[in-house]
């Protein structure tokens, strides 16, 4: 598996989705290389989560236009976080929640496929299921760390329970509308090495 994702990684971009992708990628390492010296500790570290997203996107070899959209909408996400969008502009945060959590559901479709912790995304029901309760739990997983931060961390992050409630059920149904796609469509490149 860990060989199949360096060749995906190391595999040159070939169509024009692709260059964009690792253009994304070259801009969300240089954003967080400089933030290092200019931005608060929160918010580098907000920044900083979503590389893995960005680099893994690439590592499973995901087609290019849901690798492209995967990299900008997680760092989009973060990048929101840092310069207040979320308070800015009523109904952003749901929003991103919806297409973060479908993109990142579509990522862990990818690899729960892979892994044969499921049966192949071939099957019309399998990737609703999953990725709705994948993107649930992603959901989940994210609004401990919200209210950890804030608890431990910083208060100026905004937490309240119908915040929590509504993230969670955009999420749950931007992995919905993910699964759906999924269960119609190929999410991974044809020429990908297989993990």
């Amino acid at each position: 598996m860990i060989r199949a994702m360096y060749a995906n990684l190391k595999r040159p971009p070939r169509t024009i989705g692709e260059w964009l992708a690792d253009a994304v990628r070259a801009v969300a390492i240089v954003v967080v290389i400089v933030s290092l010296f200019t931005l608060p500790f929160t918010d580098v570290a907000v920044l900083s989560m979503s590389l893995p997203a960005v680099m893994l996107s690439r590592m499973i070899g995901l087609r290019s236009g849901l690798d492209l959209v995967t990299c900008i909408t997680v760092f989009v996400a973060a990048g929101s976080n840092v310069i207040d969008l979320y308070r800015a502009w009523t109904g952003w945060d749901l929003v991103v929640h919806a297409v973060c959590t479908g993109v990142l559901a579509a990522v862990a479709l990818v690899l729960l496929d892979d892994a044969r912790v499921i049966e192949p995304t071939g099957r019309r029901r399998t990737p609703i299921v999953v990725a709705t309760m994948a993107g649930l739990a992603l959901s989940a997983v994210w609004e401990m760390v919200e209210w950890f931060s804030y608890r431990f961390i910083t208060d100026a992050i905004f937490v309240t329970y119908d915040d929590t409630i509504g993230d969670m059920m955009a999420g749950g149904a931007g992995a919905l509308l993910l699964g759906v796609l999924a269960s119609r469509l190929r999410l991974t490149r044809r020429d990908r090495a297989a993990l």
